[in-house]
C-alpha cells in the first residue's frame, strides 16, 4: 500500500462529491485538512442536506425542513474548520438516491464547472461497514460519481446539452474513492486528526455523545503506534488518469 502518495508539485483543485453532511469529515477529513492546509484549494459538493438523520421518537419536534437548515449551518461551518474553500449543496431527498442519468448528468455539469485536478467520493462497492450496512446513499452517490468521470466527464460526445451551456469536457487526473474495502493508498494524517475530529463536533444534530464519539476514535490508531504517541490513517482507493 502507498503511503504518503501525492507528490503534487503545485497546488491543486481538490474537488469532493459525498452524500451526506457529515460525510466528508467522518470519511476522510484529516487528509482533507492536511491538503487544505498544504496550499490546495478544497470545494464541497453534498447531493443531500441529510434531512432525514433524527429520530423522531427523541426528537419529537424536528421536522425534515427543519433538519436540513440546522444541517447547512453544521455543514458550512465544519468545512471552514476543515479548510474547505466552499460549500454546495444539491438538497435532493435523503435516502433517496438513484444512480440514474439524470443525476450523472448533474454530476458531470459540476465535474465540467469546477475542473477538479483531483476528485473525491466514496466507493460504492462497500456495502458493510465498520457501523453495518452501509447507507445505500453512499453507494448511489460513489457509483453515479464514477459513472460521471468515466466516460462521460472528458468526453465531448456526452450529454451535448451541457456543451450546449458552455461546460467544455474536463476529465480529473486522479479520483480518491474513501470508505473504501479495499484500499491502496494510505494517509498518515495524524498532524490534522485533531482538527478533523473539530470538524466532527460540528455536526451537533449528529453527535449525540461527543465524549464517546471522542474516545471511539481514538482507537481507530494505527496497530503500531500506542496510546500515548498515536498515529493515525485514512485510507483510499486512488484511481489515476493523468
Amino acid at each position: 500500500m502507498t503511503l504518503q502518495p501525492e507528490n503534487w508539485i503545485s497546488p491543486q483543485n481538490v474537488l469532493v462529491i459525498l452524500a451526506h453532511p457529515d460525510d466528508p469529515e467522518f470519511f476522510c477529513g484529516a487528509t482533507l485538512a492536511r491538503w487544505a492546509r498544504d496550499g490546495h484549494k478544497v470545494t464541497y459538493i453534498l447531493l443531500t442536506c441529510g434531512d432525514k438523520g433524527f429520530n423522531p421518537a427523541t426528537h419529537p419536534e424536528m421536522t425534515p425542513e427543519k433538519l436540513c437548515g440546522l444541517r447547512h449551518g453544521e455543514q458550512n461551518n465544519a468545512a471552514k474548520i476543515i479548510g474547505a474553500g466552499s460549500v454546495h449543496f444539491m438538497d435532493l431527498p435523503d435516502g433517496y438516491l438513484i444512480p440514474d442519468l439524470n443525476l450523472r448528468r448533474d454530476i458531470v455539469r459540476e465535474i465540467r464547472r469546477h475542473k477538479p485536478d483531483i476528485l473525491v467520493t466514496c466507493d460504492p462497492q462497500t456495502l458493510f461497514a465498520t457501523y453495518g450496512i452501509n447507507h445505500p446513499d453512499h453507494r448511489a452517490c460513489g457509483q453515479v460519481v464514477l459513472d460521471a468521470v468515466f466516460p462521460a466527464a472528458g468526453n465531448i460526445a456526452y450529454f451535448p446539452d451541457l456543451l450546449a451551456q458552455g461546460f467544455e469536457p474536463h476529465m480529473p487526473k486522479e479520483v480518491w474513492c474513501s470508505l473504501t474495502n479495499q484500499p491502496n493508498t494510505a494517509i498518515d494524517v495524524t498532524d490534522t486528526w485533531d482538527i478533523k475530529m473539530q470538524a466532527i463536533l460540528e455536526h451537533k444534530t449528529q453527535v449525540q455523545d461527543p465524549n464517546a464519539l471522542i474516545e471511539r476514535f481514538k482507537t481507530r490508531r494505527t496497530e503500531d503506534s500506542t496510546e500515548e504517541n498515536p498515529r493515525y490513517e485514512e485510507k483510499f482507493r486512488v484511481v489515476k488518469y493523468g
